[in-house]
C-alpha cells in the first residue's frame, strides 16, 4: 500500500471579496501566473471574505 503526501496549498495573492468588480482581479492575476507556468487557481475564503489565488505543491 502507498500514502501520498498531502497537498499543501501556497496563497500566492489575496484580493478582497467586496471589490466593485468582484473575483475578476483574482481570475486576472491567476491567469497571468497560468500564462507564466504556475497552476493557479482562484478559491474564496469565508473566514477572511477574501478570494485567494492558490497553487498546490507537495508537502517535504
Amino acid at each position: 500500500m502507498t500514502t501520498a503526501l498531502p497537498a499543501q496549498r501556497t496563497v500566492l495573492e489575496r484580493f478582497p471579496a467586496g471589490h466593485p468588480r468582484g473575483s475578476w482581479p483574482a481570475d486576472e492575476y491567476a491567469a497571468a501566473q497560468r500564462a507564466q507556468g504556475t497552476d493557479a487557481r482562484v478559491v474564496m475564503d469565508l473566514a477572511s471574505d477574501e478570494f485567494l489565488v492558490v497553487t498546490d505543491t507537495t508537502a517535504q
